[in-house]
């Protein structure tokens, strides 16, 4: 159930509610718009749906939330969430470029591809520290020293660093020395993880699973939610289909679909979606064509020596002419790069 509060409610009436859902066994999450204070009220409903909500000083109404997710659902905020990280917009009018390697491999290169996607136009860096990989003889990642090196590229570069965590023992470390923490397709399901990233305040993208649903992306959403952290940026980055000609299928339709069932901004990761280099640049035009808040892509200086998914990555050139094209691109949508 979600309580909406008077225009110029005062915190003091605000509280009040809080209290009494608390009393009852509930649990509130204050959500602030720009004129109204909703207050969401998850528990046992049976305990505090019957209570006279709308006789509290300051309530307006009390509205039951249908969707079986009900903190990130537009029932529970209609505006746009946008985050902040470090400066940088995520969500509403901002199209923001998250670029790096699939790995961290050494700091010269780190470094180099960071002042490339700054020089460019690109306003966060990606990088993996730890990697989950299908066989367990690839490379698995530098880990705490991958972690390091992705903090040094962010000193020298000022660019906010968005990296993975796999496991839940990593997550201090990961948020300790990352801006975001990044939840892999994999780990979509992982509900410990999910909880334990959600008791962390460092805002947390989460991939979509390959085999998932979107009611199931936003449900995963909800478990870091109502954990206690409301700064989810979701990720669209290939469903399995029938099709072998890609590594995934691409599935921009998630892009509207996941933007009319929530708040929270979505963006797109072509170069895992497809595999391949040369599907890059189009489907990064139609992602932000189709309304996505954001792009993940996989730069590398050298992708013929890459340690991990060199096919799947563009060259420093490539990144450069995207990022012409997606300044254009914006000019014409009306769109401000973050």
């Amino acid at each position: 159930m979600m309580i909406v509060m008077k225009d110029g409610a005062s915190e003091r009436e605000i509280q009040h509610v809080i209290e009494k859902l608390e009393n009852v066994g509930a649990k509130a999450h204050v959500s602030k718009g720009k004129y109204k204070t909703v207050i969401g009220a998850i528990g046992d409903r049976e305990k505090f749906i019957t209570l006279p909500w709308e006789a509290f000083p300051g309530v307006e109404k009390a509205v039951p939330i249908l969707k079986p997710f009900k903190l990130v659902s537009r029932e529970f905020r209609q505006e746009d969430s946008i985050l902040d990280v470090r400066g940088v917009k995520i969500g509403g009018n901002h199209f923001t470029v998250m670029a790096g390697p699939c790995s961290v491999e050494t700091e010269e290169q780190m470094i180099s591809t960071a002042e490339l996607v700054k020089k460019e136009g690109g306003s966060i860096l990606r990088g993996g520290a730890f990697k989950p990989r299908t066989s367990p003889y690839s490379f698995q990642g530098l880990g705490v020293e991958g972690l390091k090196i992705l903090a040094k590229a962010r000193e020298e570069t000022g660019l906010p660093v968005v990296t993975e965590v796999m496991d839940s023992r990593d997550v201090e470390i990961v948020a300790e020395l990352a801006d975001i923490v990044q939840i892999g397709a994999r780990n979509m399901q992982n509900f410990l993880l999910l909880k334990e990233v959600g008791m962390q305040p460092k805002p947390v993208l989460l991939k979509r699973g390959f085999s998932n649903t979107i009611e199931e992306l936003l449900m995963a959403a909800e478990y870091v939610v109502s954990s206690g952290n409301p700064n989810v940026i979701m990720c669209e980055r290939g469903i399995r289909t029938f099709e072998p000609f890609t590594r995934n299928t691409l599935d921009l339709s998630a892009v509207p679909a996941v933007q009319s069932l929530s708040h929270l901004p979505i963006v797109v990761d072509p170069s895992h979606a497809t595999g391949k280099s040369e599907l890059i640049e189009p489907l990064c035009l139609a992602a932000l064509a189709a309304g996505a808040d954001g792009i993940l892509v996989e730069v590398h200086p050298n992708p013929e020596e890459a340690w991990c998914d060199g096919p799947q990555s563009i060259d420093f050139n490539g990144f450069a002419h995207l990022m012409r094209q997606i300044k254009s691109l914006m000019r014409a949508l009306e769109k401000e790069l973050s």
